[in-house]
């Protein structure tokens, strides 16, 4: 599989306007030859954290996630999105899959909540491991602080998640996320990783950039720390397979002496 990255610059804009960047984009990423676009946190209307921002986001959410599905339809490019989710009282930080036809693949609400911003915002997600079935591979969906639960990453993996998609919204000064743990979850669970994230700073302050797609074999492509970018990666299963065989942490584990940590976790696949 070909993956294209959207590293995002922020900005202030309207949802028809955003979605005719992502049109734009999509239409590039095909040219390149990606099966599959993913862009950034709460992509189609701007990562928001204050519950009233978070409410007027909300708003006409519905029509834009069908003009993405549209959208994906008409690069025949499948297609990774977030948006505010509204479900009665309450709203999640959620992203969806569709495939290269729009249809709908798989969804998934971020479970893990940074800061009271975010807790103030939206609903915790309860579902950990969320898959689909894309080009052949397993992926798995996560959203931005997600990524840095070890227990969920290793959750992904133990379930069969080839690829990792996790659209972000990482602000300085936590580089190291990007740069550190990232490459490292991807290398102790023998997957790959999409860290996905914005470009530039807003009211919240600087967005870290440093969007990559970490391999199982310790390699890594990354864009800069700063400025739009539409990074291309391949996603190759020779290399997860000659990766599980070198480095054989799932086959060495002993969960005899730290089941705790995984009893329980829930499993949806799309």
């Amino acid at each position: 599989m070909r993956l294209a990255c959207w590293q995002a610059a922020v900005r202030r804009e309207n949802g028809e306007r955003r979605l005719e960047r992502l049109a734009e984009v999509a239409a590039r990423a095909r040219r390149a030859g990606a099966d599959l676009l993913v862009t950034p946190e709460l992509s189609l209307t701007g990562y928001h954290a204050s519950p009233a921002e978070v409410a007027r986001a909300a708003e006409g959410v519905d029509r834009l996630a069908e003009q993405a599905g549209r959208i994906a339809a008409r690069a025949g490019i499948a297609l990774l999105f977030g948006l505010p989710e509204r479900s009665g009282s309450v709203t999640y930080n959620t992203v969806r899959l569709v495939d290269e036809h729009g249809a709908a693949v798989a969804a998934y609400r971020k479970a893990h909540l940074f800061g009271a911003g975010e807790r103030a915002a939206f609903a915790a997600g309860d579902h950990g491991v969320v898959q689909a079935d894309l080009g052949g591979l397993t992926v798995g969906l996560l959203v931005c602080y997600d990524v840095e639960f070890p227990e969920l990453v290793r959750a992904h993996a133990l379930r069969g998640t080839d690829l990792l998609l996790v659209p972000s919204a990482l602000a300085r000064p936590w580089e190291l996320v990007a740069e550190t743990l990232v490459p490292a979850r991807a290398f102790e669970s023998q997957l790959y990783i999409a860290y996905v994230n914005w470009a530039g700073s807003d009211a919240l302050g600087v967005y870290c950039g440093l969007t990559r797609v970490a391999g199982p074999d310790g390699s890594v492509r990354s864009a800069p720390a700063s400025g739009a970018e539409l990074l291309v990666a391949d996603v190759r299963q020779d290399v997860l397979d000659s990766a599980r065989a070198a480095t054989p942490y799932l086959a060495d584990r002993r969960p005899e002496l730290y089941s705790d940590l995984t009893a329980g976790a829930r499993h949806v696949r799309s």
